[in-house]
């Protein structure tokens, strides 16, 4: 039994332009407090600990929720629980607009993550019900990464711009046009969309599912700057219990969360993987890059902003690209390795950074990045053909949960190599908040001669070793792609007739 596709028009195309604007905002609003914090800190006073929950909240509550949000939709439909998100997130942003204290502008942070955990599997649920042709589902998917991966560049630039002509609570005052055209236009342009046979919800999932997420989230994001405390090791591994339990729930349930239904989908579960990967290498080669061009370069937050967007430019054509290839009968699979060997390149390439080889760096960001979004729109656009229309919400969130935690996954362990080579490189006659980390060398550089330039040198080098271990993995990870992707093709799976239907 085949599936009988029609074609999109201008109505889903408009629809799909209209779906981007809240897709933009939830991934800018992951770096848009990078230039706005010392304000903020200049206002509100925060503590350290106030401080760094007002950058952190969003990404937990957004990681911890988007498999209950996900599963949340596929039941109640996705047009309603994205306009639903849509009117959360605008609240909440005028509320962090005008916080007036650091307890308020945490609160309202986590109220932008959960909008944010709505939003993201949402607008790839409806995508997916509205583009069923695949050439046009694979260009729909295309735009959707690029305009993700585009966004959190975009984001830190944005602040940058608004904190130097307005005031810090501009930053967040951006979203309210976007979601407010989106609750005007949504219910026009949107079909809704949800999963008719869902059953019950099963809210034992949803603490189990965070218990799970969020303690490894957290023990991965700290550890690069922390190194494998006791603590974060503990934090991991409680995460990695919880995840077995919630495994446990999803096999045994009569309607799980995450139906394993989906995992026998051919190609689904090794896009899940592969996802992971390659956001594995992206947020692994940005801990250094961020940090390279203003620690090491010597650039204001602002310059280094501006200059990181040139590697976004090419980004635009990569999964354009991409997609005709497949398209033109080229074998997925050697798409999706070619991406992971564009993506190990840029890695060999940063090896060759020295401690004033800004256009070097930069080319590096540049071929990762196009690597990453050719393997990403591949590996999603297979994903999302795998999984049955009413699952998609359920599908979408696996994938993005999937990114959240390759990206701490990358950050933990090139960032550890990193930090190993750098306290190697450093001299044992240094000071030990030097000894630690460049921006601790830094600060106490004017009563050391010379300790400025060891300290670059030697985060140079870590940088160096943690590229030559992200091209050995991301080589590795093409290998994976070319043995578990032959011979997967995208099928529109076939849904079983309700009983009705089967009896007529």
């Amino acid at each position: 039994m085949t599936s009988n596709s029609t074609r999109a028009g201008r109505r889903e195309w408009t629809a799909l332009g209209v779906l981007m604007l809240p897709l933009l905002l939830v991934s800018m609003d992951v770096s848009v407090l990078y230039f706005a914090i010392p304000s903020i800190s200049a206002d509100l006073e925060p503590s350290g600990t106030q401080q760094l929950w007002i950058f952190d909240i969003y990404a937990f509550v957004l990681a911890g929720l988007l498999m209950t949000m996900g599963s949340l939709g596929d039941r109640i439909g996705h047009r309603r629980l994205l306009l639903i998100g849509a009117t959360a997130f605008g609240a909440a942003s005028l509320l962090a607009a005008y916080a007036d204290s650091a307890e308020t502008l945490i609160a309202a942070r986590a109220v932008l993550g959960i909008g944010g955990a709505t939003l993201m599997p949402s607008t790839m649920a409806l995508l997916r019900t509205m583009f069923t042709d695949p050439g046009q589902r694979a260009k729909a998917i295309g735009l959707w990464s690029g305009v993700m991966t585009a966004g959190i560049a975009l984001g830190s630039v944005m602040s940058g711009v608004l904190v130097e002509y307005f005031w810090w609570g501009s930053v967040f005052l951006v979203n309210l046009p976007a979601m407010a055209l989106l609750l005007v236009l949504g219910p026009v342009l949107l079909p809704e969309s949800r999963n008719p046979a869902s059953g019950r919800f099963d809210w034992l999932s949803v603490p189990l599912s965070m218990a799970a997420v969020l303690p490894v989230i957290y023990g991965l994001k700290e550890i690069p700057s922390e190194g494998w405390n006791v603590r974060y090791v503990v934090s991991i591994t409680v995460g990695l219990l919880f995840a077995a339990l919630f495994v446990h729930r999803q096999r045994t349930a009569a309607s799980p969360m995450i139906d394993p239904a989906l995992f026998r989908g051919r190609g689904f579960a090794p896009a899940v993987g592969l996802n992971l990967v390659s956001a594995f290498g992206i947020m692994g080669s940005a801990y250094f890059t961020t940090q390279y061009l203003q620690s090491v370069l010597d650039k204001s937050a602002l310059e280094a902003a501006l200059w990181a967007l040139l590697p976004s430019v090419p980004i635009g054509a990569a999964a354009p690209v991409a997609t005709s290839l497949v398209q033109k009968g080229v074998d997925r699979s050697r798409v999706v390795t070619a991406g992971f060997v564009i993506a190990a390149a840029g890695f060999v390439v940063l090896a060759f950074a020295g401690t004033d080889s800004l256009w070097v760096v930069l080319t590096a960001c540049a071929v990762l990045a196009v690597g990453g979004v050719v393997v990403m729109s591949q590996i999603m656009d297979l994903a999302m053909g795998a999984a049955p229309a009413e699952r998609a919400g359920t599908a979408s969130s696996l994938m993005e949960t999937g990114s959240e935690f390759g990206g701490a996954l990358g950050m933990a362990l090139l960032g550890s190599i990193g930090t190993a080579v750098y306290r190697h490189e450093m001299p044992a006659s240094a000071p030990d908040a030097a000894r630690e980390t460049l921006g601790g060398a830094l600060a106490v550089a004017d009563r050391v001669p010379g300790l400025a330039t060891v300290a670059r040198e030697a985060f140079t080098s870590g940088m160096q070793g943690a590229a030559i271990g992200g091209a050995v993995f991301l080589a590795g990870a093409a290998v994976l792609a070319a043995v578990t992707l032959r011979g997967v093709e995208v099928r529109e799976p076939v849904t079983e007739p309700e009983p009705e239907a089967a009896s007529a």
